[in-house]
Order: C-alpha cells, then sequence, then structure tokens
C-alpha cells in the first residue's frame, strides 16, 4: 500500500512540476496573437547566416517580425521559391518577407538590403 502512495505523491509532484511548462511556452510566442496572412506581411530585417539550395531552406538572424508579433531570432525558414536563395549568400544583410503556410514559415521575397 505505501508503493502505491508513493508512486501517487512522485505523479502529483511530477505533473505539478511539468504542467507550467506548456503555458510558460505558450506565452513566449502566443500565436492567437499572429497575424499570418500574405495582406499584412512587411519586411523585416535580417543577417543570412545558412544557405541550404538543396533542400531550399535558409537560416536568418533576424529582428521583430511585427506581423507575426515574433521577437528577434536566429532561425530556419524554408523558401517558397528555391530560386530566392540565389541573391543571398551568408553574412548577407537583407530584407524578407514571411508567411505561415500550414504551419510553415516561409520566405516568399528576399533582397539585399539597401
Amino acid at each position: 500500500m505505501n508503493t502505491i502512495k508513493n508512486i501517487l505523491a512522485i505523479s502529483a509532484l511530477a505533473m505539478g512540476t511539468f504542467m507550467p511548462m506548456g503555458s510558460f511556452a505558450q506565452t513566449m510566442m502566443d500565436h492567437g496573437k499572429m497575424d499570418m496572412s500574405q495582406a499584412s506581411a512587411s519586411m523585416t530585417d535580417g543577417e543570412i547566416k545558412k544557405v541550404d539550395q538543396a533542400t531550399g531552406k535558409v537560416t536568418i538572424k533576424h529582428g521583430e517580425i511585427k506581423h507575426m508579433d515574433m521577437p528577434g531570432m536566429t532561425m530556419v525558414f524554408t523558401a517558397k521559391d528555391k530560386s530566392l536563395l540565389g541573391k543571398v549568400k551568408p553574412g548577407d544583410k537583407v530584407k524578407f518577407m514571411v508567411v505561415n503556410e500550414g504551419g510553415k514559415m516561409v520566405v516568399t521575397d528576399i533582397q539585399p538590403a539597401q
């Protein structure tokens, strides 16, 4: 009987410790606030960190993406068209547009910064 009580006590402790983590992550990036439509998208400043032409992925260190209520960070995006990636290389300062398409963060335009 003591074993069952111990298991229940440990389970309750574990749930109390790990359950708040989900709400913390949700608070960090509240997807409900994001306006991910193409109509509201605007260009964002960034710096190219890595380009993978074969997979159509680009890693960009970017400032705040206002239309998505997303803080500045470095992340990997998918290019809508791989030909967009032929214009840039690591170290380039750029302006880019990103939208959410089917749950993926997709770069729809990327230009060297002027």
